[in-house]
C-alpha cells in the first residue's frame, strides 16, 4: 500500500490511499464466503458454492463492492498510523478509482491534530485575589447554623418578610387547573424567593385564612414560561425563634464547648473553602496565560459540535431547574448574542487547553496506572451522584475508558504547568498550591477508592493504562 498526505488546513489533511488488487484477495475471499453462507444455488450446500457460480449468480461487482467495503477502513487506519495523523472526526472517503484486477485509489479527508509548538511554561507568571474572610462572611455561616436549629411558632398575625407560611397553591389557565401546577401543604419561607415570580409579594400581609391571586409565569411543565392566574390560600403563619449564639448552642450544635470555639473553627472552614477557590482560580490563571503564548489553530467542526454539546447541555440543565432562557438571561444580565460570544469564547478556549495539554502530556511520556484511573472513576462518579462501580461498569461497556485516560493525562500535563508558575496573589504574596491534585484537580486530600470501584476498574484499567502508554 501507497499513502501520501496533503495538508489542506492546519486541521485538516487529505490522504491519497492507493492499495494493490493483491491486497484485497483476503477481502475478496471473505466476501464470496459470505455470500456463499447466503444463497442457495440448486447442486451446491450453502457455504460451498464456488466463485466462478457466485459470479454467474450474484454478479462479480457485488462481490468486489463487499470487499472493498471490508478492506477501505482497515486501509484507511494504516495510512493514518504510518503519516503519524490523529484524526478528530469520522473522514470523507471517495474512491476515485478501482478496476477488477487494478489497484485500488480512493481519498480521505479528515479533520487531524494540528501540530502546535509549545513554549517553554516555566515560571510563567499569574495573579489572583486576596483570601479575605470578612466577620460578615463568618456571621452568615453562624446564622445559617441557628436557623437550622431553630423552631417555628403559630402567630395570630399577618405574614411578613423571613416567617414561615404553610399554603395551597393551584395555577389556571383560561379558567381551567394547570396540570402539575397545583401544591397543598407546603412550607415556605416569605422572601425565599426561587419558586414563583410575584408570590413573595403576594404573600406579605396575608393572615392564615386569606387567599389571594395573581399573575405569574410557570417554571416548569409543558406550559413553562406562560402566564397563569395562581391562587394562594395561607394556613398558618409561623415565625422562626432562633436559639442565642452563646455556649449553650456551641455544645448543642457542635463538638465545640464555647461559641468562640465554634466561631474560630467556622472561619478556619471558611478560609480552606476561601483558599480552593484560590486554588482553582490559580490554575485557571495559569492556563489561560499559557495559552495566550501558543496559537492552536482549531478545526471548526470541532468547535461546532462542541458549541451544540454545551448548548444542549445548558437547555436541559435550564429545564431541569424549571427556568427558560429568556429568564436565565435577563438574570444573568445578558443579551443573547452576549450570552453566544461568551459561550464561543469558552469553547475555543477549552478545545485549545485540550490540544495544548495532550501536546505535553505526550512529550512528557506520561502514564496512567490502575490506581489513578480507579480514583478518577470514583472521583466522577461522586461528581455526578453515582455508585462509583456502576457509573465504573458504564464507563468499561461504552468504550469510555480511553476518554478518562486522557482526562488524567491533560490533568497532570496542567499540574505540571502550574507547579512550575509563579502564582501571586493582589497583595503580591505567593501563592501556595497544596491542594493541586496529581491530575490538576483541586481539592482536599484524595479519598480511597472503594473496594468495589476498584475491582470494576482491575483488569480493564490495567489494559486502558498499558496501550496509552505504548
Amino acid at each position: 500500500m501507497k499513502s501520501a498526505v496533503e495538508t489542506l488546513s492546519p486541521t485538516r489533511a487529505k490522504l491519497t490511499v492507493e492499495v494493490p488488487f493483491e491486497e484485497l484477495k483476503p477481502s475478496l475471499d471473505a466476501a464470496y464466503q459470505q455470500i456463499a453462507q447466503q444463497i442457495n444455488v440448486p447442486g451446491f450446500r450453502r457455504g460451498k458454492v464456488p466463485p466462478m457460480v457466485i459470479d454467474r449468480q450474484v454478479g462479480r461487482g457485488a462481490v468486489l463492492d463487499q470487499a472493498i467495503n471490508d478492506v477501505l477502513p482497515k486501509k484507511y487506519v494504516e495510512a493514518l498510523q504510518s503519516n503519524s495523523l490523529e484524526p478528530l472526526a469520522q473522514p470523507e472517503i471517495e474512491v476515485t478509482r478501482f478496476e477488477d484486477n487494478e489497484a485500488l485509489e480512493f481519498t480521505a479527508e479528515v479533520d487531524v491534530k494540528p501540530e502546535i509548538e509549545v513554549p517553554d511554561f516555566t515560571g510563567i507568571e499569574a495573579q489572583v485575589d486576596d483570601v479575605e474572610i470578612t466577620d460578615a462572611d463568618v456571621e452568615e455561616q453562624l446564622q445559617n447554623l441557628r436557623e437550622r436549629f431553630g423552631s417555628l411558632t403559630d402567630v395570630e398575625r399577618a405574614a411578613a418578610d423571613g416567617d414561615f407560611v404553610v399554603l395551597d397553591l393551584v395555577a389556571t389557565q383560561d379558567g381551567e387547573a394547570v396540570e402539575g401546577a397545583e401544591v397543598s401543604g407546603m412550607s415556605y419561607q416569605v422572601g425565599r424567593g426561587g419558586m414563583l415570580d410575584g408570590l413573595d409579594e403576594a404573600l406579605v400581609g396575608m393572615a392564615a385564612g386569606e387567599d389571594k391571586t395573581f399573575t405569574s409565569e410557570l417554571v416548569g411543565g409543558d406550559l413553562v414560561g406562560q402566564a397563569v392566574e395562581v391562587r394562594v390560600t395561607v394556613t398558618q403563619v409561623q415565625e422562626q425563634e432562633l436559639p442565642e449564639l452563646d455556649d449553650e448552642f456551641a455544645q448543642m450544635a457542635s463538638e465545640f464547648d464555647t461559641v468562640e470555639e465554634l466561631t474560630a473553627d467556622v472561619r478556619e472552614r471558611l478560609g480552606r473553602g476561601k483558599r480552593l477557590e484560590q486554588a482553582a482560580a490559580a490554575r485557571d490563571a495559569v492556563l489561560e496565560a499559557l495559552l495566550e503564548k501558543v496559537e492552536v489553530p482549531l478545526p471548526e467542526s470541532l468547535v461546532t459540535d462542541e458549541l451544540n454539546a454545551r448548548r444542549q447541555n445548558m437547555e436541559q440543565q435550564l429545564a431541569f431547574a424549571g427556568i427558560t432562557m429568556e429568564k436565565y438571561l435577563e438574570d444573568e444580565g445578558q443579551t443573547q448574542e452576549e450570552f453566544e460570544a461568551d459561550l464561543e469564547r469558552r469553547v475555543r478556549d477549552a478545545v485549545a487547553a485540550q490540544f495544548v495539554l495532550d501536546e505535553i502530556a505526550k512529550r512528557q511520556e506520561y502514564g496512567v496506572d490502575q490506581s489513578e484511573l480507579s480514583a478518577h472513576l470514583v472521583r466522577r462518579a461522586q461528581q455526578s451522584g453515582q455508585d462509583p462501580q456502576e457509573f465504573a461498569n458504564h464507563m468499561f461497556e461504552h468504550n469510555h475508558v480511553p476518554e478518562l485516560v486522557q482526562e488524567i493525562l491533560r490533568g497532570k500535563a496542567l499540574a505540571a504547568v502550574v507547579e512550575s508558575a509563579v502564582v501571586t496573589d493582589a497583595s503580591g504574596n505567593h501563592v501556595e498550591l497544596e491542594n493541586l491534585r496529581p491530575d490538576g484537580t483541586i481539592g482536599e486530600p484524595e479519598p480511597e477508592a472503594s473496594a468495589d470501584a476498584e475491582t470494576a476498574a482491575a483488569g480493564e484499567a490495567d489494559t486502558a493504562a498499558e496501550e496509552r502508554q505504548d
